[in-house]
C-alpha cells in the first residue's frame, strides 16, 4: 500500500474543484498559477473532483512529476469548500486522516467496504 508519510512538513489542498480531464502538467499549471506556489518544491498538493469522489495528488520527485489517485466506491470526500483560503495547508497526518474518509474538519470517517471480488 502506498501511503503518503505523517511527517510531510506541508501538503496544499486546492480548495476549489478541479477538472480531472487536467493531467499532470495542467495540475503543475494550477499549482504555479492558481495557487501561486512552487510545483517543484518537496510538498504534495491535493485536487479533488466535481463529484468528491475522486482525489488527486501531484508531487514533484527528484526527476519528474508523479500523481497518484485515489477513487472512492460509494462516498464522498469531505472537501472544506467553505474555508476562506483559496489553498488550505494540510500536516501529512492530516491528509492521511482525509484519504481515510475523515471530515478533517468534524473528524467524522467513512464506513469501511469490504467486497470479495469486483464482479
Amino acid at each position: 500500500m502506498l501511503r503518503p508519510s505523517n511527517n510531510i512538513p506541508a501538503v496544499y489542498l486546492c480548495r476549489d474543484i478541479v477538472d480531472f480531464r487536467r493531467g499532470i502538467n495542467g495540475l503543475a499549471i494550477l499549482v504555479e498559477d492558481s495557487m501561486s506556489l512552487n510545483p517543484f518544491s518537496e510538498q504534495l498538493f491535493i485536487f479533488c473532483n466535481r463529484k468528491r469522489d475522486k482525489l488527486r495528488i501531484l508531487y514533484w520527485e527528484r526527476n519528474g512529476f508523479c500523481l497518484w489517485q485515489k477513487h472512492l466506491e460509494k462516498e464522498k470526500f469531505k472537501w472544506p469548500r467553505k474555508a476562506d483560503d483559496e489553498v488550505i495547508t494540510l500536516t501529512g497526518q492530516q491528509l492521511n486522516w482525509l484519504l481515510d474518509g475523515y471530515d478533517i474538519m468534524r473528524m467524522q470517517a467513512h464506513k469501511t467496504l469490504n467486497y470479495s471480488t469486483v464482479l
